[in-house]
């Protein structure tokens, strides 16, 4: 008999011809699929990649996004595509794309929100975000989908990748490849659907007063430049020649933390910087007068947080096992665990969901809100589990 509702997840590894339809053929192991999401490497010819799938999926709306790696159930790689499939009567999914988000991501947010399905007969709901992390101050789409949607609807996603380039990241919509851009699905289902986040960083050194900043570009800190007084808190020279990846790579294993009224930290994700003008970018706002810190973290407590993650999504599904997992993992936290350590966190993550399938992205941010007005995480794993 056909299940009532199903989740299922396919990768190949690659980037040749084929490796799309090998993925959504290992995903799409039953009838009525009702939403392709798709992560894969930028090095993917994704024209081709979205014909191979499309041709195969039964007109299923299809999302999906660049990385900078992709999750699967087997473990964590690069230069590959993951597909997941959802399908059944027991979900009903819509989806909806903004272009030219950077224009105004408080608008973005409000205009792909209204995809939500208004089911009666289906209670349990989350709208799914995948973002060009690039495109300005990400809060501010969080902000907009909240405005439509209120405190009812939980939010969750990440932000696209492009391999820590720090250059052009991909959005996909349908047959469309997109930059720019905010897609999304608005998921109901007749059974619990589960968010948890954590980050596991934490506090080194002294705090800096952030005395200069704009929205998302931080310009003074202890009012001298910025990229200056970050440095010298890691104790660091700048070399001849230094550019975005190279200041990408060092924020990759120290954001700034900020401290919220909560007393939570809330970790910034630094994205590049103007090295004429010394100032930084973060991927979300960080205020005029705010103390932040640099952050770090290891192994151990970037793993503590993976379990308390998935444990958190688990929790929400008020005792039912889950169908399967979707893992937004930012990628400053593959940093800290390096090539083994995030085959150990994907084999965490696949023993916690009891064999249930997974599958994910390392992202430039994380989009997770339950409850309050904040919901954008930087260097957090976010975890959506499914019923």
């Amino acid at each position: 008999m056909q299940p009532d509702r199903w989740f299922a997840v396919g990768s190949a590894q690659g980037t040749g011809r084929g490796s799309g339809a090998r993925a959504l053929d290992d995903a799409l192991q039953s009838g009525d699929p009702k939403l392709v999401l798709v992560f894969c490497s930028p090095s993917q010819n994704l024209p081709e990649l979205l014909r191979e799938i499309r041709s195969r999926s039964a007109g299923a709306p299809l999302i999906g996004c660049t990385t900078g790696g992709e999750i699967a159930t087997a473990g964590p790689h690069d230069a590959s595509v993951v597909v997941a499939v959802f399908g059944g009567p027991g979900f009903a999914i819509q989806t909806a794309v903004a272009t030219h988000a950077s224009q105004d991501l408080r608008r973005a947010g409000a205009l792909v929100a209204q995809c939500v399905p208004d089911r009666p007969d289906l209670p349990h709901r989350v709208l799914l975000l995948l973002s060009d992390g690039l495109a300005g101050d990400q809060q501010e789409l969080v902000r907009g989908a909240y405005g439509v949607l209120g405190a009812a609807v939980p939010l969750v996603g990440g932000c696209a990748g492009d391999d820590l380039k720090m250059a052009t990241t991909f959005q996909l919509y349908g047959d469309r490849v997109l930059t720019d851009a905010v897609v999304a699905a608005g998921i109901a289902s007749d059974a619990p659907l589960g968010i948890g986040v954590h980050h596991g960083w934490r506090r080194v050194g002294e705090p800096m007063l952030v005395t200069a900043s704009a929205g998302n570009r931080v310009f003074t800190l202890d009012d001298r430049p910025a990229i200056d007084v970050y440095l010298d808190h890691l104790g660091l020279d700048e070399p001849t020649g230094s550019d975005q990846e190279w200041l990408a790579r060092i924020a990759l294993t120290h954001p700034l933390g900020l401290r919220r009224a909560s007393g939570e930290d809330h970790v910034r994700f630094i994205t590049g910087g103007d090295f004429s003008e010394r100032s930084l970018s973060c991927a979300a706002e960080v205020s005029n007068g705010a103390l932040v810190w640099i952050m770090e973290g290891d192994a151990k407590s970037v793993l503590e947080a993976t379990d308390t993650a998935c444990r958190g999504s688990l929790a929400a599904l008020d005792g039912q096992a889950p169908l399967g997992m979707l893992a937004f993992d930012c990628i400053a936290r593959r940093g800290v665990l390096g090539s083994a350590g995030i085959r150990t966190e994907i084999e965490r993550i696949a023993t916690i969901a009891s064999g249930a399938p997974v599958a994910g992205f390392y992202t430039y941010g994380e989009i997770a809100r339950v409850r309050g007005l904040h919901g954008f995480h930087n260097q957090t794993l976010v975890v959506l589990a499914v019923a």
